[in-house]
């Protein structure tokens, strides 16, 4: 039997055989590559088609643009097309004028998911119509409970009770656990009749030595709305603070106390431009950060998965401190960042 030599071991079919199987190898590879760009470049085409909208009545509310503000910017950076529609008023609440806004946009272009400003329940009929056509639905600002809104995907935004329980707990211990608090809402809907209902329970709890007034409904038109606080002073002189549920609510009592000459320790909503002006000059005490501009970003990005096919939590709540003077640079900050 014939040895086999070393070199005859890598003869022509063994060769034949390495050459084979290293194209082979190359081959499986290239495609390989070649799948894993297609899907990458999949994922990014499909990323930058997706197409959300964003629907609020009111729109044009400071507070409300704030909140398009980190919709927007988010869309952008995740190279999404969005756009924004609602009834343009910054005073008067009107779903009514919102939703044919919303109907002719969605006639005109093709939308893959939509956001729909949830803070009043009369609008939860139209979630439901979108979602039955199809369309991923998400609300911002408040929480529904899961199941309670048929059709919604899912809800971003603060904690609400946490929030008013914040306020409470900054009144409280900036008056010493003594004094009259006024109560304001800009109107009764779920969010601000919860944030409420946790600042009174709050008080009661933590500061027996605290009166707390009815709540009244300061509205939403300014001059109205100072109007009806400089009235709370002047008919409860005992008044040494107040708390305000909706984002003017600041504005409106540092207007109302410099008109009734009233020293009033002031806590509202929202870090608007002109609410951290007024914390800053110590015309008002503090604000409860409620995250608008990250709570909307959030909607971008669950809008934009639900488009993409993905599965996202339902509920996707976010802090809100309450922030004073000496904690305004971060909140002046985010506002330059979103040209506000």
């Amino acid at each position: 039997m014939k040895a086999i030599a070393p070199a005859e071991a890598g003869g022509p079919r063994e060769v034949r055989h390495d050459i084979n199987l290293k194209n082979g190898l190359i081959r499986a590879t290239l495609v390989a590559a070649t799948v894993a760009a297609s899907i990458g470049s999949a994922g990014v085409a499909q990323a930058a088609d997706v197409h959300l909208l964003w629907v609020q009545a009111m729109k044009d509310h400071p507070v409300h643009r704030l909140m398009q503000a980190g919709f927007l910017n988010k869309c952008k950076e995740l190279g999404y097309t969005c756009e924004v529609v609602g009834d343009p008023s910054a005073t008067n609440w009107d779903i009514p004028a919102t939703l044919p806004l919303a109907e002719a946009a969605l006639a005109r272009t093709k939308y893959d998911a939509i956001g729909v400003y949830g803070p009043d329940p009369a609008i939860y009929s139209y979630i439901s119509k979108l979602a039955k056509e199809g369309f991923p639905i998400v609300t911002w600002h408040v929480l529904p409970p899961e199941g309670t809104v048929n059709g919604l995907k899912a809800a971003t935004g603060e904690n609400i009770a946490e929030a008013g329980t914040n306020a409470a707990i900054a009144i409280g211990d900036k008056l010493g656990g003594k004094g009259t608090v006024a109560l304001t809402q800009g109107a009764s809907n779920d969010t601000e009749n919860a944030m409420s209902d946790a600042f009174r329970k709050t008080i009661a709890a933590k500061y027996p030595g605290i009166k707390v007034l009815d709540t009244q409904m300061e509205g939403f038109e300014p001059s109205a709305a100072e109007a009806k606080a400089v009235a709370i002073l002047q008919g409860n002189p005992d008044v040494t603070a107040a708390f305000g549920t909706t984002g003017n609510s600041i504005q409106t009592w540092s207007g109302a106390a410099r008109k009734a000459g009233r020293d009033v320790v002031i806590v509202g909503m929202d870090y608007i431009r002109q609410n951290l002006d007024l914390v800053k000059s110590g015309a008002a005490y503090g604000i409860v950060a409620q995250p608008l501009y990250e709570e909307s970003a959030k909607v971008a990005e669950l809008l934009g998965d639900l488009a993409q096919g993905k599965t996202v939590p339902y509920l996707n709540p976010l802090p809100a401190k309450v922030i004073t003077a000496a904690d305004l640079d971060p909140y002046y900050k985010m506002l330059d960042s979103a040209g506000q």
